[in-house]
Protein backbone atom coordinates (compact mmCIF):
# COMPACT_ATOMS: atom_id res chain seq x y z
CA UNK A 1 0.00 0.00 0.00
CA UNK A 2 2.53 2.74 0.85
CA UNK A 3 5.10 1.42 -2.66
CA UNK A 4 1.00 2.14 -4.61
CA UNK A 5 0.57 5.78 -2.15
CA UNK A 6 4.48 6.68 -3.67
CA UNK A 7 3.93 5.54 -6.74
CA UNK A 8 0.88 7.68 -7.21
CA UNK A 9 2.37 10.87 -5.88
CA UNK A 10 5.25 10.34 -8.36
CA UNK A 11 2.81 10.05 -11.11
CA UNK A 12 0.91 13.17 -9.45
CA UNK A 13 4.40 15.13 -9.43
CA UNK A 14 5.24 14.10 -12.83
CA UNK A 15 1.68 16.44 -13.92
CA UNK A 16 2.70 19.05 -11.93
CA UNK A 17 5.17 21.08 -14.19
CA UNK A 18 2.18 20.90 -17.23
CA UNK A 19 -0.18 22.56 -14.54
CA UNK A 20 1.89 24.83 -13.57
CA UNK A 21 2.23 25.96 -17.18
CA UNK A 22 -1.40 25.98 -18.15
CA UNK A 23 -2.35 27.53 -15.24
CA UNK A 24 0.50 30.05 -16.11
CA UNK A 25 -1.12 31.03 -19.68
CA UNK A 26 -4.30 29.90 -18.87
CA UNK A 27 -5.22 31.79 -15.78
CA UNK A 28 -2.23 34.14 -14.76
CA UNK A 29 -1.48 35.91 -18.34
CA UNK A 30 -5.21 36.49 -18.95
CA UNK A 31 -5.37 37.68 -15.21
CA UNK A 32 -2.26 40.05 -15.80
CA UNK A 33 -3.78 41.65 -18.77
CA UNK A 34 -7.24 42.46 -17.43
CA UNK A 35 -5.20 43.97 -14.27
CA UNK A 36 -3.00 46.17 -17.16
CA UNK A 37 0.08 44.27 -16.92
CA UNK A 38 -0.01 42.73 -20.21
CA UNK A 39 -0.98 44.57 -23.13
CA UNK A 40 -3.18 42.79 -25.82
CA UNK A 41 -0.56 42.93 -28.64
CA UNK A 42 0.97 40.42 -25.70
CA UNK A 43 -1.59 38.33 -25.55
CA UNK A 44 -1.73 38.36 -29.24
CA UNK A 45 1.82 37.66 -29.83
CA UNK A 46 1.56 34.39 -27.33
CA UNK A 47 -1.35 33.26 -29.20
CA UNK A 48 0.87 33.22 -32.74
CA UNK A 49 3.54 31.48 -30.47
CA UNK A 50 1.02 29.04 -29.52
CA UNK A 51 0.39 28.09 -33.00
CA UNK A 52 4.43 27.69 -33.94
CA UNK A 53 4.22 25.83 -30.94
CA UNK A 54 1.61 23.50 -32.91
CA UNK A 55 3.40 23.31 -36.04
CA UNK A 56 6.69 22.47 -33.99
CA UNK A 57 4.96 19.11 -32.88
CA UNK A 58 4.22 18.19 -36.19
CA UNK A 59 7.92 18.94 -37.23
CA UNK A 60 9.19 16.61 -34.30
CA UNK A 61 6.57 13.95 -34.48
CA UNK A 62 8.37 13.39 -38.69
CA UNK A 63 12.35 14.25 -37.50
CA UNK A 64 11.90 13.54 -33.79
CA UNK A 65 10.37 10.46 -34.29
CA UNK A 66 10.64 8.91 -37.78
CA UNK A 67 14.03 10.31 -38.23
CA UNK A 68 13.16 11.70 -41.13
CA UNK A 69 14.06 15.75 -41.36
CA UNK A 70 11.69 17.69 -43.30
CA UNK A 71 11.92 20.91 -44.59
CA UNK A 72 8.47 21.81 -46.13
CA UNK A 73 6.36 21.76 -42.96
CA UNK A 74 5.98 25.60 -43.37
CA UNK A 75 4.64 25.00 -46.59
CA UNK A 76 1.48 22.78 -44.77
CA UNK A 77 1.21 25.59 -41.82
CA UNK A 78 0.64 28.05 -45.21
CA UNK A 79 -1.61 25.86 -47.18
CA UNK A 80 -3.91 25.64 -43.37
CA UNK A 81 -3.76 29.85 -43.19
CA UNK A 82 -4.14 29.70 -47.28
CA UNK A 83 -7.81 27.78 -46.46
CA UNK A 84 -9.31 29.54 -43.82
CA UNK A 85 -7.95 33.34 -45.67
CA UNK A 86 -9.94 32.48 -48.37
CA UNK A 87 -13.41 31.54 -46.75
CA UNK A 88 -12.08 34.94 -44.65
CA UNK A 89 -11.68 36.83 -47.68
CA UNK A 90 -15.26 36.18 -49.18
CA UNK A 91 -16.50 36.92 -46.10
CA UNK A 92 -14.95 40.29 -45.71
CA UNK A 93 -16.04 41.11 -49.34
CA UNK A 94 -18.22 44.28 -49.63
CA UNK A 95 -21.82 44.31 -50.09
CA UNK A 96 -22.60 43.29 -53.87
CA UNK A 97 -19.52 41.93 -54.72
CA UNK A 98 -19.30 38.78 -54.83
CA UNK A 99 -15.30 37.93 -56.05
CA UNK A 100 -12.10 39.21 -54.77
CA UNK A 101 -10.73 42.39 -56.63
CA UNK A 102 -7.33 41.07 -57.05
CA UNK A 103 -9.20 37.95 -58.97
CA UNK A 104 -11.12 40.65 -61.40
CA UNK A 105 -7.36 42.02 -61.86
CA UNK A 106 -6.47 38.64 -63.13
CA UNK A 107 -9.14 38.73 -65.94
CA UNK A 108 -11.57 36.33 -63.73
CA UNK A 109 -15.49 37.29 -63.86
CA UNK A 110 -16.55 34.34 -62.23
CA UNK A 111 -15.45 32.53 -58.18
CA UNK A 112 -13.00 29.47 -59.42
CA UNK A 113 -13.99 26.24 -58.25
CA UNK A 114 -11.36 25.78 -56.31
CA UNK A 115 -12.49 29.01 -54.47
CA UNK A 116 -16.54 27.84 -53.95
CA UNK A 117 -15.03 24.91 -52.00
CA UNK A 118 -14.31 27.07 -49.15
CA UNK A 119 -17.35 29.18 -49.80
CA UNK A 120 -18.60 28.31 -46.15
CA UNK A 121 -16.53 28.42 -42.96
CA UNK A 122 -17.52 23.85 -42.28
CA UNK A 123 -16.52 23.35 -45.98
CA UNK A 124 -13.27 25.74 -45.47
CA UNK A 125 -12.37 24.08 -41.81
CA UNK A 126 -12.73 20.63 -43.62
CA UNK A 127 -10.69 21.34 -46.62
CA UNK A 128 -8.25 23.24 -45.41
CA UNK A 129 -7.02 20.18 -42.80
CA UNK A 130 -7.43 17.76 -45.69
CA UNK A 131 -5.88 18.74 -48.16
CA UNK A 132 -2.56 19.77 -46.72
CA UNK A 133 -2.71 16.37 -45.16
CA UNK A 134 -4.04 14.33 -48.65
CA UNK A 135 -1.06 15.80 -50.18
CA UNK A 136 1.60 15.09 -48.03
CA UNK A 137 0.33 11.50 -48.07
CA UNK A 138 0.83 11.48 -51.83
CA UNK A 139 3.53 13.26 -51.97
CA UNK A 140 5.34 10.81 -49.20
CA UNK A 141 3.95 7.75 -50.72
CA UNK A 142 5.94 8.17 -53.77
CA UNK A 143 9.22 9.20 -51.88
CA UNK A 144 9.34 6.67 -49.32
CA UNK A 145 7.94 3.79 -51.61
CA UNK A 146 11.77 5.46 -53.22
CA UNK A 147 13.28 4.38 -50.06
CA UNK A 148 14.77 8.05 -49.64
CA UNK A 149 16.05 9.29 -46.72
CA UNK A 150 18.33 10.92 -45.18
CA UNK A 151 20.35 14.29 -46.66
CA UNK A 152 18.22 12.75 -49.86
CA UNK A 153 14.57 13.44 -48.34
CA UNK A 154 16.06 16.57 -46.66
CA UNK A 155 16.53 17.95 -49.91
CA UNK A 156 13.69 16.88 -52.21
CA UNK A 157 11.53 17.86 -49.49
CA UNK A 158 13.73 21.51 -49.34
CA UNK A 159 12.84 21.41 -53.13
CA UNK A 160 8.89 20.82 -53.02
CA UNK A 161 8.80 23.80 -50.92
CA UNK A 162 11.03 26.08 -53.56
CA UNK A 163 8.64 24.87 -55.99
CA UNK A 164 5.36 25.62 -53.98
CA UNK A 165 6.68 29.32 -52.83
CA UNK A 166 6.86 29.82 -56.64
CA UNK A 167 3.89 28.42 -57.77
CA UNK A 168 2.05 30.64 -55.06
CA UNK A 169 4.04 33.54 -55.43
CA UNK A 170 2.32 34.30 -59.11
CA UNK A 171 -0.81 35.90 -59.77
CA UNK A 172 -1.98 33.08 -61.91
CA UNK A 173 -2.31 31.03 -59.02
CA UNK A 174 -5.30 32.92 -58.15
CA UNK A 175 -4.32 33.32 -54.82
CA UNK A 176 -3.02 37.02 -54.15
CA UNK A 177 0.45 36.60 -55.47
CA UNK A 178 2.88 37.80 -53.50
CA UNK A 179 0.79 40.40 -51.22
CA UNK A 180 -1.10 36.98 -50.39
CA UNK A 181 -4.53 37.61 -48.51
CA UNK A 182 -5.38 40.46 -46.27
CA UNK A 183 -7.60 42.98 -45.03
CA UNK A 184 -9.24 40.06 -42.60
CA UNK A 185 -11.81 42.28 -40.28
CA UNK A 186 -14.73 39.63 -39.26
CA UNK A 187 -14.61 36.36 -38.80
CA UNK A 188 -17.72 34.41 -38.45
CA UNK A 189 -19.50 37.65 -38.02
CA UNK A 190 -17.21 38.90 -35.21
CA UNK A 191 -14.90 41.42 -34.99
CA UNK A 192 -11.02 40.74 -35.24
CA UNK A 193 -10.16 44.37 -34.08
CA UNK A 194 -12.34 43.93 -31.00
CA UNK A 195 -10.20 43.01 -27.75
CA UNK A 196 -12.75 40.49 -26.60
CA UNK A 197 -12.54 38.48 -30.20
CA UNK A 198 -8.30 38.59 -29.88
CA UNK A 199 -8.45 37.25 -26.07
CA UNK A 200 -11.35 34.68 -26.91
CA UNK A 201 -8.66 33.96 -30.21
CA UNK A 202 -5.59 33.63 -28.10
CA UNK A 203 -7.29 30.56 -25.56
CA UNK A 204 -8.95 28.73 -28.47
CA UNK A 205 -4.72 28.75 -29.82
CA UNK A 206 -4.00 27.92 -26.71
CA UNK A 207 -6.75 25.15 -25.97
CA UNK A 208 -5.79 23.73 -29.63
CA UNK A 209 -1.63 23.47 -28.47
CA UNK A 210 -2.66 21.33 -24.92
CA UNK A 211 -5.24 18.83 -27.15
CA UNK A 212 -2.83 18.50 -29.60
CA UNK A 213 -0.11 17.65 -27.40
CA UNK A 214 -2.46 15.40 -25.70
CA UNK A 215 -3.00 13.53 -29.21
CA UNK A 216 0.95 13.81 -30.13
CA UNK A 217 2.01 12.31 -26.63
CA UNK A 218 -0.49 9.40 -26.86
CA UNK A 219 0.52 8.39 -30.92
CA UNK A 220 4.05 8.35 -29.72
CA UNK A 221 3.26 5.83 -26.58
CA UNK A 222 0.85 3.84 -28.78
CA UNK A 223 1.93 0.49 -31.01
CA UNK A 224 2.29 3.02 -33.95
CA UNK A 225 4.65 5.47 -32.21
CA UNK A 226 6.56 2.90 -31.11
CA UNK A 227 7.20 1.59 -34.14
CA UNK A 228 7.87 4.96 -35.55
CA UNK A 229 10.77 5.17 -32.75
CA UNK A 230 12.15 1.39 -33.77
CA UNK A 231 11.87 2.98 -37.99
CA UNK A 232 13.83 5.64 -36.89
CA UNK A 233 16.39 3.99 -34.77
CA UNK A 234 17.13 1.10 -37.71
CA UNK A 235 14.82 1.31 -40.59
CA UNK A 236 16.35 -1.98 -42.39
CA UNK A 237 16.26 -3.87 -39.56
CA UNK A 238 12.22 -3.13 -39.24
CA UNK A 239 11.92 -3.43 -42.66
CA UNK A 240 13.96 -7.31 -42.37
CA UNK A 241 11.28 -8.32 -39.70
CA UNK A 242 7.95 -7.42 -42.28
CA UNK A 243 7.46 -4.30 -41.06
CA UNK A 244 5.90 -1.42 -43.76
CA UNK A 245 8.10 0.71 -43.17
CA UNK A 246 6.65 3.14 -45.97
CA UNK A 247 3.16 2.70 -44.31
CA UNK A 248 4.47 4.27 -41.01
CA UNK A 249 6.80 6.87 -42.67
CA UNK A 250 4.00 7.99 -45.25
CA UNK A 251 1.52 8.03 -42.00
CA UNK A 252 3.12 10.18 -39.97
CA UNK A 253 3.69 12.63 -42.75
CA UNK A 254 0.23 13.15 -43.50
CA UNK A 255 -0.53 13.73 -39.70
CA UNK A 256 2.50 15.77 -39.28
CA UNK A 257 0.98 17.76 -42.24
CA UNK A 258 -2.79 17.97 -41.07
CA UNK A 259 -1.48 19.33 -37.62
CA UNK A 260 0.99 21.92 -39.06
CA UNK A 261 -1.73 23.38 -41.45
CA UNK A 262 -4.10 23.49 -37.73
CA UNK A 263 -1.38 25.75 -36.33
CA UNK A 264 -1.63 27.80 -39.24
CA UNK A 265 -5.58 28.09 -39.58
CA UNK A 266 -5.06 29.23 -35.70
CA UNK A 267 -2.49 31.63 -36.53
CA UNK A 268 -4.36 33.77 -39.70
CA UNK A 269 -6.79 35.60 -37.59
CA UNK A 270 -4.24 36.49 -35.08
CA UNK A 271 -2.07 37.80 -37.79
CA UNK A 272 -4.29 38.98 -40.00
CA UNK A 273 -2.60 38.55 -43.46
CA UNK A 274 -1.06 35.10 -45.23
CA UNK A 275 1.67 35.34 -48.23
CA UNK A 276 3.61 32.73 -50.14
CA UNK A 277 7.01 34.07 -47.83
CA UNK A 278 5.57 32.13 -45.01
CA UNK A 279 6.08 28.87 -46.76
CA UNK A 280 10.19 29.08 -48.14
CA UNK A 281 12.69 27.09 -47.18
CA UNK A 282 13.87 29.19 -44.92
CA UNK A 283 10.84 28.67 -42.99
CA UNK A 284 10.64 25.57 -42.83
CA UNK A 285 14.51 25.54 -41.97
CA UNK A 286 13.51 27.96 -39.14
CA UNK A 287 10.73 25.26 -37.71
CA UNK A 288 13.52 22.63 -37.80
CA UNK A 289 15.95 24.88 -35.54
CA UNK A 290 12.82 25.35 -33.06
CA UNK A 291 12.81 21.71 -32.57
CA UNK A 292 16.38 21.07 -32.84
CA UNK A 293 16.69 23.73 -29.88
CA UNK A 294 14.46 22.60 -28.06
CA UNK A 295 15.17 19.00 -28.12
CA UNK A 296 14.07 16.76 -30.72
CA UNK A 297 12.14 13.19 -30.15
CA UNK A 298 10.34 15.31 -27.01
CA UNK A 299 7.48 17.03 -27.70
CA UNK A 300 7.80 18.78 -24.50
CA UNK A 301 11.38 20.44 -26.13
CA UNK A 302 9.40 20.94 -29.25
CA UNK A 303 7.07 23.40 -28.19
CA UNK A 304 9.96 24.72 -25.74
CA UNK A 305 11.69 25.28 -28.46
CA UNK A 306 8.91 27.09 -30.53
CA UNK A 307 8.27 29.68 -27.36
CA UNK A 308 12.33 30.47 -26.96
CA UNK A 309 12.96 30.87 -30.61
CA UNK A 310 10.32 32.88 -31.46
CA UNK A 311 10.30 34.62 -27.99
CA UNK A 312 14.08 35.78 -28.70
CA UNK A 313 13.42 36.57 -32.27
CA UNK A 314 10.63 39.29 -31.40
CA UNK A 315 13.35 40.76 -29.01
CA UNK A 316 15.65 40.61 -31.30
CA UNK A 317 14.31 41.50 -34.47
CA UNK A 318 13.36 44.92 -31.90
CA UNK A 319 16.94 45.67 -31.13
CA UNK A 320 18.79 44.06 -33.40
CA UNK A 321 17.24 43.59 -36.72
CA UNK A 322 20.11 42.72 -39.08
CA UNK A 323 21.97 39.90 -36.32
CA UNK A 324 18.58 37.49 -36.40
CA UNK A 325 20.00 35.14 -38.73
CA UNK A 326 23.58 35.12 -37.34
CA UNK A 327 21.57 34.48 -34.23
CA UNK A 328 19.66 31.42 -35.60
CA UNK A 329 22.46 29.94 -37.43
CA UNK A 330 24.56 29.96 -34.20
CA UNK A 331 21.73 28.87 -32.26
CA UNK A 332 21.75 25.76 -34.34
CA UNK A 333 25.37 25.24 -34.51
CA UNK A 334 25.11 25.13 -30.34
CA UNK A 335 22.46 22.75 -30.44
CA UNK A 336 24.21 20.34 -32.45
CA UNK A 337 27.59 20.79 -30.93
CA UNK A 338 26.50 20.82 -27.09
CA UNK A 339 22.96 20.31 -26.53
CA UNK A 340 22.09 17.13 -28.34
CA UNK A 341 18.84 16.33 -25.99
CA UNK A 342 17.85 20.21 -26.45
CA UNK A 343 16.81 22.54 -23.93
CA UNK A 344 14.49 20.30 -22.80
CA UNK A 345 17.22 17.69 -22.12
CA UNK A 346 19.37 20.11 -20.02
CA UNK A 347 16.28 21.01 -17.87
CA UNK A 348 15.70 17.37 -17.26
CA UNK A 349 19.53 16.53 -15.94
CA UNK A 350 18.73 19.53 -13.65
CA UNK A 351 15.38 18.57 -12.54
CA UNK A 352 14.95 15.32 -12.97
CA UNK A 353 12.73 14.87 -10.11
CA UNK A 354 10.16 16.80 -12.41
CA UNK A 355 10.81 15.07 -15.61
CA UNK A 356 12.99 11.86 -16.29
CA UNK A 357 13.74 10.77 -12.22
CA UNK A 358 9.47 10.44 -11.54
CA UNK A 359 9.13 7.95 -14.35
CA UNK A 360 12.20 5.64 -13.00
CA UNK A 361 10.92 5.82 -9.33
CA UNK A 362 7.26 5.15 -10.82
CA UNK A 363 9.09 2.10 -12.65
CA UNK A 364 11.29 1.09 -9.79
CA UNK A 365 8.44 1.05 -7.68
CA UNK A 366 6.05 -1.40 -9.39
CA UNK A 367 9.02 -3.81 -10.05
CA UNK A 368 8.88 -3.67 -6.44
CA UNK A 369 5.50 -4.38 -5.81
CA UNK A 370 5.69 -6.98 -8.51
CA UNK A 371 8.50 -9.02 -6.23
CA UNK A 372 6.63 -8.14 -3.30
CA UNK A 373 4.00 -9.60 -4.11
Amino acid sequence: MVLENKSKKAQLREWIPYLVVLLSFGILMPLAYFMGVLSMNTMTLWGRYFCFAIAAVGVDLVWGFSGKMSLTQALFFCMGAYGLGMYMTLENLPAGQDIPTFLTWSGVNELPLMWKMFANFPSAILFSLLIPAIFALIFGYFIFRSRLKGVYFAIITQALALAMYLLFSRNETLLGGTNGLTGFKYLLGFDLRQDAVKLSLYFLALAALVLVFIYARYLVKSKFGKSLIAIRDSESRMRFTGFRVHFYNVMIFGISAGICALGGMLYLPLTGIITPGKMTVQASIEMVVWVALGGRGNIKGAILGAFMVNLLYSLLTSWLPGAWLYVLGGLFVITVLYLDKGLIGLLESFSGKWFKSQKEETVLLEMKEEVEA
